[in-house]
C-alpha cells in the first residue's frame, strides 16, 4: 500500500522489507556509507532506496560523474598501509635504520621504498645521513594519520565534491603507480522528504512473516504471528529476464511454419560424403563448388557409399545420363565421392530421404532446417557457418502450380505478402523459379531460392 504523510505510521513500518528496515536507522547517510553500515551490496541498497522512494520517504537521484576510486595498489595499501606509513612505523621504533636494511624491515620493494622516502622527504619527516635513514619528525607527529591515508579511507569520492585537503592528497597520489584513478561512474544520491525525516534514524523491530512456506502450513507455525503488509500499489524494479537468441527464435518460427503446412522434419549429420552432398544432386566432380575454395574437406578421411545399385545409377547419370539427359560425359570417380565434407547445404538430406522412400510412403512432404558450411571470406555479412531451410513434396498428383502455392503460403507466413515469381535456371530442378519481394517501387530478390534451397516438387 502507498502511505501519505497523513497515513498510519505503523502501517508504513509494517510494509517495509528486511533491507528497508536495515537502512532506516542510517537514512540520511550517503549511498556508500549505507552499503558499509548495513553490510548490503550496492544492488540491494539501491533496490531498498527505490522501495522507500515509492513509499514517499525520499527522492532518488542518479548522475554520471567523475569519481576518484582506489586502484589495485590503493586497495592493497588501505589494507596493509601506505609504503611511507610502514617506513614511518619502522623509524618510529628504531629512530634510524641503515639504507640497505630499510626495505626489508618495512616489507617494501625497491620502488615502494623510493616512493616512500620521496613522500616523507617532501614532508620534512626523514633525512638520509651517512648511509642511514633518520626520522626527523617527533614520534607523536609520525603516528598521526597523513592526509593521503585519510583520503584513501574515504574513497570513492566524486571529483567535484573534494575538499581542499582531499585535492592536495589526490595531487600527491595520482602520479604514483596504481594507487588512485579517476573514472566515470553513476553516482547515486537521495533527498529525504518530510515523511522520510520523521522515519530517519528509527530502529524497527518487528517480528513479521515474509512468506508462507509449506513447512509453516504443516506445523501451523503462522498462528499468532503477523504477516508483513503487501504493497500492491508501489512500482517495483523492472526485471529484464533472459530470452532466446534471435537466430534460435527465427529457426523455431520457420520450423512452426513447415509443421503447420503438414511437413515432416528431416535430420542428418553435419559431416557427410561427397556422394550425398554433390554426386547424388548431379553436381559434376570437376565443379568449382567442390574445390577447397568453397568446401571444407575432412583431411585423410573417406566414407562409405550406399548400396551398389544406387551408386551405379548415380554413376550412369553422370557419365551417360538417364531419362533423356546426356549426363556430364566424363568418367565418374568413386574415390572422389567417398571424400568427407562439412555439408554445404541441407539438400543432401533431401537426397538421403528420397533414396529411402518407397511407393507406399507417398504422398510425402519433408522439410529441413539446419547448419551448413562454406569456405567464405569472413566479413560483416558472411561467416563460414549459416542456417538453411528447404522443403520437398513427393507425389504423382502435384504440379508446378502446387509449387507456387506452397511458396506463396510459406512467404506469407514469413511476413512477405507482396511477392513476385520470376522464371530462373537452376541446375538441379526444371522448371525453376525464384521469388522477388516488392517494397514500394523496388523489387528485392529474397535470399532463399525457390528451386533448390527452399522447396522441391517431385512430380510423378
Amino acid at each position: 500500500m502507498s502511505v501519505t504523510d497523513n497515513g498510519n505510521e505503523r502501517e508504513l513500518l509494517e510494509t517495509l522489507s528486511p533491507n528497508e528496515r536495515k537502512i532506516l536507522p542510517f537514512l540520511g547517510k550517503s549511498f556508500d556509507e549505507l552499503c558499509k553500515l548495513t553490510s548490503l551490496d550496492e544492488v540491494a541498497v539501491l533496490r531498498a532506496l527505490q522501495f522507500l522512494e515509492n513509499k514517499g520517504l525520499l527522492r532518488l537521484r542518479m548522475e554520471d560523474k567523475l569519481v576518484v576510486v582506489l586502484d589495485e595498489n590503493g586497495k592493497r595499501y588501505v589494507r596493509e598501509g601506505l609504503p611511507e606509513r610502514r617506513l614511518l612505523d619502522v623509524l618510529t621504533k628504531h629512530g634510524s635504520v641503515a639504507m640497505e636494511n630499510a626495505a626489508k624491515l618495512a616489507g617494501l620493494d625497491a620502488n615502494e621504498l623510493r616512493a616512500a622516502i620521496g613522500a616523507l622527504k617532501k614532508k620534512a619527516m626523514v633525512e638520509i645521513k651517512d648511509g642511514k635513514l633518520v626520522l626527523m619528525a617527533g614520534k607523536d607527529e609520525a603516528k598521526k594519520k597523513m592526509l593521503e591515508e585519510i583520503f584513501l579511507e574515504k574513497l570513492p569520492l566524486a571529483l567535484d565534491t573534494l575538499e581542499p585537503q582531499d585535492k592536495y592528497a589526490l595531487e600527491m597520489l595520482r602520479d604514483r603507480k596504481e594507487i588512485v584513478k579517476v573514472e566515470k561512474r553513476k553516482v547515486i544520491s537521495y533527498e529525504l522528504t518530510e515523511l522520510g525525516k520523521r522515519f530517519a534514524g528509527k530502529k524497527v523491530k518487528l517480528d513479521l512473516i515474509e512468506e508462507l512456506t509449506p513447512e509453516m502450513l504443516k506445523t501451523q507455525g503462522w498462528r499468532g504471528k503477523k504477516f508483513r503488509r503487501y504493497d500492491v500499489v508501489s512500482a517495483v524494479p523492472k526485471i529484464y529476464g533472459g530470452k532466446k537468441h534471435f537466430i534460435r527464435q527465427a529457426i523455431e518460427h520457420v520450423r512452426k511454419i513447415w509443421l503447420e503446412l503438414g511437413f515432416e522434419e528431416m535430420e542428418g549429420p553435419l559431416i557427410t560424403t561427397g556422394f550425398w552432398n554433390f554426386d547424388a544432386l548431379f553436381t559434376p566432380q570437376d565443379h568449382p563448388a567442390r574445390e577447397l575454395q568453397d568446401t571444407f574437406f575432412i583431411k585423410g578421411k573417406v566414407g562409405k557409399l550406399p548400396g551398389a545399385r544406387l551408386v551405379a545409377e548415380v554413376k550412369k547419370a553422370h557419365e551417360q545420363g538417364i531419362e533423356g539427359s546426356k549426363g556430364w560425359q566424363y568418367k565418374w570417380q568413386e574415390q572422389e565421392a567417398r571424400k568427407i565434407v562439412l555439408r554445404t547445404h541441407t539438400t543432401c538430406l533431401s537426397a538421403m530421404t528420397l533414396a529411402k522412400l518407397r511407393e507406399a510412403d507417398l504422398p510425402a512432404k519433408f522439410f529441413a532446417i539446419g547448419k551448413t558450411y562454406r569456405n567464405e571470406t569472413i566479413d560483416y555479412k558472411h561467416l563460414v557457418e549459416f542456417h538453411q531451410t528447404e522443403g520437398i513434396v513427393v507425389s504423382p498428383d502435384v504440379n508446378f502450380r502446387h509449387l507456387l502455392g506452397y511458396l506463396k503460403i510459406f512467404f506469407e507466413k514469413m511476413g512477405f505478402s507482396k511477392i513476385k515469381f520470376v522464371p530462373h535456371y537452376f541446375p538441379y530442378t526444371e522448371p525453376s523459379v525464384e521469388i522477388h519481394y516488392l517494397v514500394s517501387q523496388f523489387l528485392f530478390l529474397l535470399g532463399v531460392l525457390a528451386s533448390s534451397a527452399l522447396l522441391w516438387i517431385i512430380m510423378g
